[in-house]
């Protein structure tokens, strides 16, 4: 089995969005934009999945630019495509258009040499669902913390 290492997570899908599934899906990149990662020049904070003419594309992950890279360096927020099967879009083409879901990168990693995006499937947070989140993981934090003592 090839191994997989954490490059970057999404502080705020979780928080903001209801994920009920995960899907696993490439990215397309440039050689400069591989070597900005493998740095560790990456941010999936405000991005965000749509589907087009039956494609995948995220907007809003920042890449930082390659230093060594200069004139074969891309624009960081640029449009990327993500690289899933045609049954994989057929199935989150029907979730998003029927079930009203959103897709959100949730987080970034190595599988072997290549970078993979965990794409999030889900519905968004109202606010009160926010606080009833937040409310929960400190009860936890509590009762775990008395506990111990």
């Amino acid at each position: 089995m090839e191994e997989t290492k954490l490059i970057a997570k999404n502080p705020n899908a979780r928080h903001n969005y209801d994920i009920k599934n995960t899907i696993e899906a490439g990215i397309e990149l440039t050689g400069t934009e591989i070597k900005s990662i493998r740095n560790g020049k990456i941010n999936l904070k405000d991005s965000y999945a749509v589907i087009k003419n039956g494609e995948v594309f995220v907007y809003g992950i920042h890449i930082s630019p390659y230093e060594f890279g200069n004139i074969y360096n891309k624009d960081p927020l640029r449009t990327r495509k993500l690289l899933l099967h045609r049954t994989e879009i057929n199935k989150l083409v029907g979730l998003v258009t029927q079930q009203s879901y959103s897709l959100v990168p949730v987080s970034a990693y190595f599988r072997g040499s290549r970078v993979k995006i965990e794409l999030g499937i889900g519905k968004g947070k109202k606010l009160y669902d926010k606080r009833e989140d937040l409310k929960k993981r400190d009860a936890e934090m509590y009762i775990k913390r008395h506990i111990d003592n």
